[in-house]
């Protein structure tokens, strides 16, 4: 998956965190326990001095072999000891281990399984939600979805030179969206989100990734010029470090809110058509929002990129006034 290191970074660190809440847990029951019943604390204490001894005896070597048996079965019944006082004082046996969140794993986020080792579903889970917590970060998803996205301030009038009316249009956008939403694959097709501001291209975009992401897919979310600024400042500072630009291209899913607004130099186009090239030579979709028209972005991003995008994304056409004013 195309998560960023530091979501990787952050699901790790609250493992971490949630493995040693349980064994400080542990650690307090225990010494709870050693207050309330100091007999438990001088049984465990016998039992380990007991495998210290019959290691040692080990080492020694020679005929060892009855001092151990008697170390066993002095162990056994000092077992037995524990286990009935921890019963009798309504404990369970195993009141000293740490209850770990997940039990296949140990809140490790890996586990074993015939000799080999795999990522345990609760770090899937956890790079979910940390993606989504990033994501948001940037930009409104917890408001960006397709529950939340209406209808309603659209005009059902028709467009006589359009020949629909962006009710229609907009009904047909949404229900494509979640379609592509619910079917998305690391080579689903890139959308170009195209029309006049304050259409909701940010919101059904958003509310894209916001699906796209429960399904344990990595997505990058960047404004044109916060992107831009961002790139521009890590290559000017002459640092070795491709990473940033490695994730745009090698995540499950790039979305490029406000292009065209970015400042618009060579660099910026050149790059920019970089990214969106790369993503179509390894058929990973991008998707692309925007308030021009196709001719001011040829004028800005040349006829060769143009045509790319043409050539490779899926054009929705958002119609209607701007839905914040009519909201107010």
């Amino acid at each position: 998956m195309g998560y960023s290191s530091s979501v990787y970074k952050t699901a790790a660190d609250r493992l971490f965190e949630r493995r040693l809440k349980a064994e400080r847990d542990a650690d307090r029951r225990r010494k709870a326990i050693y207050s309330e019943i100091p007999r438990v604390k001088e049984l465990e204490k016998e039992i380990s001095a007991c495998g210290i001894k019959a290691a040692r005896a080990v080492i020694k070597g020679n005929n060892v072999q009855p001092e151990i048996e008697k170390l066993r079965d002095k162990n056994l019944v000092m077992q037995k000891e524990l286990k009935d006082l921890l019963a009798s004082n309504g404990y369970s046996e195993n009141v000293f281990e740490p209850h770990y969140i997940c039990k296949k794993c140990g809140d490790t986020g890996y586990y074993d399984e015939n000799g080999k080792t795999l990522v345990c579903s609760c770090l899937k889970n956890m790079l979910v939600a940390c993606a989504c917590e990033e994501l948001n970060r940037t930009a409104p998803l917890a408001l960006s979805t397709f529950d939340s996205f209406s209808l309603d301030y659209y005009d059902k009038r028709e467009d006589p030179d359009l020949g629909t009316s962006p009710y229609i249009q907009m009904s047909k956008i949404l229900a494509y969206c979640r379609n592509y939403a619910e079917k998305f694959r690391k080579n689903s097709e890139s959308l170009l989100m195209k029309g006049a501001t304050g259409l909701g291209k940010t919101h059904l975009s958003l509310a894209i990734a916001n699906e796209v992401i429960k399904k344990g897919f990595g997505v990058i979310y960047a404004s044109a010029p916060s992107l831009m600024t961002r790139l521009e400042k890590s290559y000017f500072s002459k640092s070795d470090d491709d990473s940033a630009l490695n994730m745009l291209i090698e995540s499950d899913l790039l979305i490029i809110d406000d292009l065209g607004t970015e400042f618009h130099g060579q660099f910026s186009v050149s790059l920019l058509y970089n990214i969106f090239n790369s993503r179509m030579l390894l058929n990973k979709p991008i998707i692309i929002n925007t308030n021009l028209t196709m001719r001011e972005l040829e004028k800005i991003y040349t006829e060769r990129f143009v045509s790319r995008i043409n050539g490779n994304a899926r054009k929705l056409d958002f119609l209607g006034d701007d839905i914040r004013i009519r909201r107010k």
